[in-house]
């Protein structure tokens, strides 16, 4: 049967008729779009503010928080677990029991009365509770009930006397118990297990001697469950405090140590933000994050720190350039504005025509001091911008510097040049390696690059020999062809020092033993002239530098032939340093990349040997003859 709900309908308005539905004129209801705004503002604004608060926290503090939280959560649950699976074991044991020694207590009534009288409620049976009813549900008389300490009785909750409620027969049922005191004092504990609830199961009866029938109700005290569940909930509480402390603690502990690199890292931070570029984050092991986020730092921090160098130097190096361009530019256009001026005073005098005639001649090579200047300016930014240059054409190398050599001796012709290989000679106990000339002809060096531009470079190391050497002292000029392990990138991007050198040589070294690597033309100018000194010898590729602190140029030159040379080579992907000569005097050393290495075919071993053992008798043949020679 249903029931309807009626209608309430809103009271008319006294001196008002009432608006139909859907009539012109009748009330709307108000739009809902303003209060789920207000809402939604309210909402946002809400979480906002916890948001906000929440990121606030330190992070320290939000581990250490959540850890203690999960614990918590995790310890309750165990513990509320444990409870019910526990306090549900026992009580169907409970009922096991009640139902499994039913019959042995109808048949021993009289020896569980016994008990009670005893006041043996500690026994087996003594701790039984028993009512019999007959088949209108009366109570009969003969109830058995416990007795505790004090003589406190317990019995449980039943329906009144010819009554039997809902109970059913054999299903177990939990009721409150009914205590008596006999109005004497009782501790607490025994108060607590006389109030305790009883299981009770109700049983069909039967008198075989009277054939009589009933209903018998026997129960158990739960107040052994009851104190097993508080004695498990006592200890879990205890252990799960301890837990709670332990894992806060613990928690603290790794957290202020894992995180204490972070804070490191924000000390370095500091420290770098105050200009100390050369400051690096403290390392830790990269398979951890903070590891890993300090290993990045420091890559970053490194290129920052180079970048903010490399833009310190090309600063400086446009200033002094700057200064140096203006004054190279100043000399020759005072020299001609000089002249120009010493013309027109002396155009009256007698003798104008031949004072006009070296006015001319000064102005001229003034004006094409500057025009060489100019162009070497032009060349040089050009090279900046990578433009002014072809690196599709094959390049006789070998010829370009046979036809060097050729102009040194045309313009010194009694000095001593000579010509040869340039191998390569491996590290031997103390001794480094290094790269060793051999007298003899040139091998034939072919190789990608722009013709003119690296007939420049040569050009430019040659005019440097002739200008600030003297004309009789020997030069030795020498290519070879050698593989080394490493980059042509990596090749251009390593400083002009001795060092590089020495590390191009041990990849050399490294690329002899793997057979492989990239194959390079090394090209070396050894004068033996006065030589530059350590110190300066990477200046020598800076613009306009010069030994002559008066830059007089009276050798001739603009001090821009090695800083076109340098960044010639660079732009072919190559490399040039100076190093001391042996036995003194300046040794300039052009490395330009060729092609990579082939692999080597394999050859089988039989072969291998007899090819091996003809070179040694080819090359003991050539040592002997070589010996004759030197001794004859």
């Amino acid at each position: 049967m249903t029931m309807q709900t009626p209608t309430l309908q809103p009271a008319p308005v006294p001196g008002q008729a009432p608006a139909a539905q859907g009539q012109p004129g009748a009330a709307m209801p108000p739009s809902g779009r303003q209060p789920e705004q207000r809402r939604k503002g309210a909402w946002n604004a809400l979480r906002s503010m916890f948001v906000g608060r929440l990121d606030a926290v330190p992070l320290a503090t939000k581990i250490v928080a959540c850890t203690v939280v999960l614990l918590i959560v995790g310890t309750v649950s165990i513990s509320f677990t444990l409870r019910q699976l526990v306090g549900n074991y026992m009580l169907e044991k409970t009922d096991s029991q009640l139902l499994r020694q039913a019959q042995l207590v109808l048949n021993s009534i009289d020896t569980v009365r016994q008990s009670n009288d005893d006041n043996r409620s500690n026994s087996l049976l003594g701790s039984y509770f028993v009512q019999r009813r007959n088949e209108n549900n009366a109570i009969m008389p003969g109830e058995i009930v416990p007795v505790f300490k004090d003589g406190v009785s317990s019995k449980p909750l039943l329906p009144e006397s010819g009554s039997r409620g809902t109970i059913q027969l054999q299903q177990p049922f939990t009721t409150s118990a009914v205590v008596s005191l006999n109005g004497r004092a009782v501790d607490h504990s025994t108060l607590t297990t006389a109030e305790s609830p009883w299981r009770v199961v109700a049983l069909g009866w039967k008198d075989e001697s009277t054939g009589k029938t009933g209903i018998c109700y026997i129960g158990l005290s739960l107040s052994d469950q009851l104190d097993t569940a508080r004695t498990l909930t006592r200890y879990c509480i205890i252990v799960g405090c301890a837990i709670v402390i332990l894992g806060a603690l613990l928690a603290t502990l790794v957290t202020q140590r894992t995180l204490s690199p972070l804070k490191r890292i924000e000390k370095t931070a500091a420290k770098i933000a105050a200009g100390d570029l050369s400051q690096r984050v403290p390392s830790a092991p990269e398979n951890t994050e903070v590891g890993s986020l300090a290993s990045s730092l420091n890559a970053m921090l490194t290129r920052i720190e180079q970048s903010f160098r490399e833009q310190e130097e090309t600063t400086a190096k446009m200033k002094r350039f700057v200064s140096d361009a203006s004054h190279e530019l100043r000399t020759p256009l005072a020299a001609i504005h000089g002249y120009a001026e010493l013309y027109k005073m002396q155009r009256d005098l007698p003798g104008a025509l031949e004072r006009a005639d070296e006015s001319i001649e000064h102005i001229e090579s003034s004006s094409t001091r500057m025009t060489i200047l100019v162009e070497d300016l032009l060349s040089l930014a050009r090279l900046d911008e990578g433009r002014g240059i072809d690196l599709t054409q094959q390049v006789p190398l070998t010829t370009l510097v046979t036809d060097a050599t050729d102009d040194l001796h045309a313009l010194d012709p009694d000095r001593a040049i000579h010509r040869g290989t340039l191998a390569f000679q491996p590290k031997d106990g103390a001794t480094p390696s290094s790269l060793r000339f051999s007298d003899g002809p040139m091998p034939e060096v072919m190789l990608k690059g722009d013709g003119s531009r690296l007939r420049q470079v040569v050009t430019n190391i040659v005019g440097n020999i002739h200008r600030y050497t003297p004309s009789d002292s020997p030069v030795e000029i020498s290519i070879g062809v050698m593989p080394a392990s490493i980059s042509p990138e990596s090749l251009s991007r390593m400083p002009a020092t001795e060092t590089s050198l020495h590390h191009f040589t041990e990849a050399v070294d490294v690329s002899r033993s793997m057979q492989m690597g990239m194959k390079y033309a090394v090209i070396r100018f050894s004068d033996h002239g006065p030589g530059v000194p350590a110190d300066s010898r990477s200046k020598i590729f800076e613009r306009f530098y010069t030994a002559d602190p008066s830059r007089a140029r009276l050798k001739g030159g603009t001090g821009l032939g090695m800083a076109i040379a340098q960044s010639v080579v660079k732009a072919h992907r190559g490399f040039i340093c100076a190093s001391e000569s042996d036995g003194g005097g300046l040794t300039l050393t052009v490395v330009l990349p060729i092609a990579p290495m082939e692999p080597k075919p394999l050859q089988p071993v039989g072969e291998t040997h007899d090819a091996g053992r003809g070179r040694n008798a080819k090359s003991g043949g050539k040592t002997a003859k070589e010996r004759r020679s030197r001794k004859e």
